[in-house]
């Protein structure tokens, strides 16, 4: 590096130790490679700019003497023919485009040249299963490499097929062989191998161990509680090693280091030009933006709302914590209130006469379920075998969903029915909650019902169940079109006489021939989704039994906070702790582009989901589609199909019959494939925002990455609203992105399932965000509690420029963001807090900035002394503090003698009594001269 330095040191200056080139050399260099590029030919100046930059390797950082281990090279060397095929298809279809110029370098190092690296270092190959040998360990030399050739090969696989598993090892034992069972459910494997009715003849005894000290006597069995990824066996050792994986077919994942959880930022606090807003004392406006004021020579920034008529106001930005975005169900366009009037007055009155009825029904409800009698079950710490399913759960559970288990759980344990509500989006666990609590219910001797609204989903929650419980001696049984008619009575016979524990259908379940021998719970799933019959019938069984209902709609925070004494509900909001955000492509249609997406996610194992929202012309897709990819398998399924060749089309897609479902807007809300990482959305431009976010929604669900894209028709001109919709699609790719963009639809559905739709006119009246706030307070008021109002900020007016320059946030709808969360702070660390982003995101704050943060600084201090003003007005701090608050006229007169004065809890100070530094003096000033009263 100094030696560039001294050699250029003619053509640059020396600034601080670091050498500059001048203009004048830059220019000369600049124009002589452009030259020198111009003159000599594409591929000269490729292998020029080779020879300046060389193409590395992995096995380049690994030292001569290092180790290289290949497992399967064989397979190694096809995967890499593969993506060399790909890649050089990818360039050929970019260089068409003219996206790349020509003859640009390829993007990765092919087998042509990565082999002779390879051969050239020590090698350790594990053979793949074709090639592997049975016998003892076969060391050959091949090609000066020494090549092992292991006799080990994986354990046999079981499947959940205990009685099988017991005959083998007691075979291996009669054989003097060793038997290692690693399980997370090792006092249930006890139980099993010492089952006299699975071996008709000696049972096999052994008691669970943590760990091996010694290796193990020929001829016997260890039992280990703990967890392997997978087992594994060897004839010449003479041992077999058996996991979870290969006894119940599956194993619990290892613990990831945690991420830090996603928290979705209510979509209702985002405001923008344009939107229709509430203020909670003067109401409905439309918002016109920010503007700058100059007010007794001191610059703010306002938001201005235009009012009915011209009425205007002028909101100071400290105070945008009164402002809410309007949100209503439905497209209705709100009238605008009409300023000096009462008449936002008596809507809010009507409103409050409407939530109190509700709030008076559900309190009703709530004392009727309370007064109920019912089954009281076992506590945990009784139920030794539920801790083990647990334990043997494949993933680490959430907070969220920890939480929901344990309020099922206590409402379960309680001498009353239970009925809870557990919301979540889809793959977020609440399967798995249910299935504690069926289970909890099945050691009491109780027998359980699943209710589903389809035939798939009934089939996918029965396979969890059977695979999750196959170690317990549980009977689940299945009611549904797919069981014959002759298997559907034998079924229903066995329920009645109890030899069924769990029973999993559609509305089938709730029909009159379905008799329990001791029905105990009743889950749930989208119970909207169910006729008014079957919802009546769901009604009285809530009155004898526990209800467990589930819902994949989301449930505002705002309405679940409302309602949190009156309905049990539990929101489980966290993603799993692997799930990644989906990334997101927004682009025109292009047949390369869907060839090459389709290829890429079938070559690592998995589907697609191709939308095509219009019937009529889906075959003419899937056709074109087909000799597009012929390498892929293709299936259609459409809303216009008999249900049962649609579910047929579901239920072969779901197991993987076929890469590419063809479908229109039916995968919305349905099937958790997790298979399925891969959506296309064709004309996506005519989709609405929230149906869009859905859609996306139906990937990302296991642990690998997920990709939508959303094609537009190239030849059709995009409207101004579809461009904003889909720039906010491609935005918001965060976990838990769909509370911060218009998933209103999915949201106010939700508050309807739950309030019903004729509140819907009022919630329109008011705005959702200042609904819920009027119920949350009917709520309190008829449970004959105090109503809680949040203690009011105090206002802070003083002579100082304190406002976001647009030099400093440029984004105008960012800006009303940052002044919104600005005015909803209420504590001196979230000050801090937001300084450091603030300076983080856009450098050190100027004068205007750090004014501004030194008054909401100054707000949060005085708020929580009890002051509710601080204003500076002719020539005085004027000090206004609340009721409850007495000034202490002691410390006033010892600072300011007979001249400050106190009035009915005024306090004026003259401006003069405070030094040049009187910011900082007031805010000194504040806790020494106020006392509780």
């Amino acid at each position: 590096m100094s030696r560039w330095r001294r050699s250029r040191s003619r053509d640059s200056s020396a600034i601080g130790g670091v050498s500059l080139i001048s203009s004048h050399q830059r220019c000369r260099d600049l124009c002589a490679l452009s030259s020198s590029v111009m003159k000599s030919n594409p591929y000269e100046h490729s292998t020029r700019r080779h020879s300046l930059h060389n193409v590395t390797t992995m096995l380049d950082y690994l030292p001569r003497s290092g180790l290289l281990i290949l497992d399967n090279a064989e397979s190694i060397q096809n995967r890499i023919a593969e993506l060399d095929e790909q890649a050089q298809e990818m360039k050929e279809r970019f260089e068409r485009d003219r996206e790349n110029p020509p003859h640009l370098r390829d993007a990765h190092i092919g087998w042509n040249r990565l082999e002779p690296k390879i051969q050239q270092r020590r090698q350790l190959n594990f053979a793949g299963i074709l090639s592997a040998v049975e016998g003892e360990f076969d060391a050959q030399l091949r090609g000066g490499t020494e090549q092992l050739m292991p006799n080990y090969s994986s354990a046999n696989a079981y499947g959940g097929r205990l009685r099988a598993f017991v005959l083998d090892c007691r075979r291996a034992l009669k054989n003097r062989e060793r038997v290692v069972i690693v399980t997370a459910q090792a006092r249930r494997m006890a139980e099993v191998l010492s089952d006299e009715s699975i071996l008709r003849d000696e049972a096999i005894h052994v008691s669970p161990g943590t760990n091996i000290q010694a290796p193990p006597y020929a001829g016997t069995v260890t039992l280990i509680q703990g967890q392997l990824v997978e087992g594994w066996q060897s004839r010449s050792l003479a041992i077999s090693v058996y996991t979870d994986t290969e006894i119940f077919g599956w194993s619990r994942r290892r613990n990831a280091l945690r991420r830090k959880p996603v928290t979705p930022a209510s979509f209702l606090a985002e405001v923008n030009p344009g939107d229709y807003v509430v203020h909670q004392e003067h109401g409905i406006g439309r918002l016109e933006g920010l503007v700058k004021l100059n007010m007794t020579g001191v610059e703010r920034e306002y938001l201005l709302i235009q009012y009915a008529g011209t009425d205007k106001l002028y909101i100071p930005t400290d105070q945008l914590d009164r402002v809410t975005r309007y949100i209503s169900m439905g497209e209705a366009v709100p009238a605008l209130s009409k300023l000096g009037t009462t008449e936002w007055t008596r809507v809010k009155s009507k409103v409050k006469e409407s939530v109190q009825d509700i709030a008076r029904e559900l309190l009703r409800l709530y004392s009727e379920r309370e007064a109920s009698k019912g089954f009281a079950f076992s506590p945990d710490s009784e139920q030794p075998w539920l801790q083990e399913l647990e334990d043997a759960f494949p993933y680490e559970e959430t907070p969220d969903q920890i939480r929901a288990i344990e309020e099922v759980k206590a409402d379960m344990e309680r001498p009353r029915p239970m009925d809870r509500l557990v919301c979540g989006d889809v793959g977020y666990g609440k399967t798995e909650v249910a299935l504690r609590a069926a289970f909890k219910a099945v050691l009491d001797q109780k027998q359980v019902a699943i209710l589903v609204p389809t035939t798939i989903l009934a089939l996918q929650h029965f396979n969890t169940f059977k695979e999750r419980l196959e170690a317990f001696p549980v009977r689940v049984e299945l009611l549904s079109r797919f069981r014959s008619e002759k298997e559907q009575k034998q079924v229903l016979e066995d329920l009645a006489l109890g030899r069924v524990d769990i029973i999993i259908g559609t509305h089938r379940v709730l029909q009159k021939d379905v008799v329990f021998l001791d029905l105990g719970l009743l889950v749930v799933d989208e119970e909207q989704r169910f006729g008014v019959a079957h919802k009546e019938r769901l009604k009285q069984l809530r009155h004898e039994i526990d209800v467990l209902t589930m819902t994949a709609t989301p449930i505002p925070r705002t309405l679940h906070m409302s309602l949190v004494n009156l309905r049990d509900m539990s929101v489980i909001e966290t993603p799993p702790q692997e799930r990644l955000p989906i990334r997101t492509t927004i682009r025109e249609y292009d047949e390369g582009l869907i060839r090459e997406v389709i290829l890429r996610e079938i070559d690592r194992g998995g589907q697609v989901f191709f939308v095509h929202n219009r019937v009529q012309g889906i075959q003419v897709i899937a056709q074109k589609l087909q000799r597009l990819v012929p390498e892929a398998r293709f299936v259609v399924g459409h809303g216009q199909m008999a249900e049962d060749q649609l579910e047929r089309v579901m239920m072969d897609f779901s197991s993987g019959e076929y890469d590419v479902l063809i479908s229109t807007t039916i995968i919305e809300n349905g099937l958790d494939i997790p298979n399925a990482n891969t959506i296309i959305v064709n004309n996506a431009a005519y989709f609405g925002l929230a149906q869009l976010y859905q859609l996306r929604g139906r990937v990302g669900r296991a642990t690998q990455q997920a990709y939508s894209y959303f094609l537009y028709n190239k030849d059709a001109k995009l409207t101004q609203i579809q461009e904003k919709r889909l720039r906010a699609i491609f935005e918001a790719t965060e976990l838990g992105a769909g509370f911060r963009i218009a998933m209103k639809d999915l949201e106010i559905r939700g508050a309807g399932n739950l309030l019903g739709a004729e509140q819907s006119g009022f919630m329109n009246s008011v705005g959702f965000d200042l609904y819920c706030k009027l119920l949350a307070e009917a709520v309190q008021e008829v449970q004959g509690k105090q109503v809680e109002t949040a203690p009011a900020g105090a206002s802070v007016d003083l002579p100082l420029d304190s406002y976001l320059p647009d030099e400093y946030i440029g984004d105008r709808t960012l800006k009303v963001n940052f002044y919104q969360r600005l005015a909803n702070l209420s504590r001196p660390e979230q000050v801090d807090a937001m300084s450091a982003e603030l300076n983080d995101r856009f450098g050190a704050p100027p004068p205007p900035v750090q004014n501004l943060l030194a008054m909401v600084r100054l707000k949060v201090e005085a708020a929580a002394l009890g002051f509710e003003a601080i204003a500076l007005k002719d020539n005085e701090v004027i000090l206004t503090v609340r009721r409850t608050i007495v000034p202490n006229r002691i410390a006033l007169y010892r600072r300011f003698r007979n001249e400050a004065r106190v009035q009915q809890g005024v306090i004026r100070i003259p401006r003069r009594l405070f030094g040049t530094n009187w910011f900082e003096q007031l805010r000194e000033l504040l806790p020494a001269i106020t006392m509780a009263a």
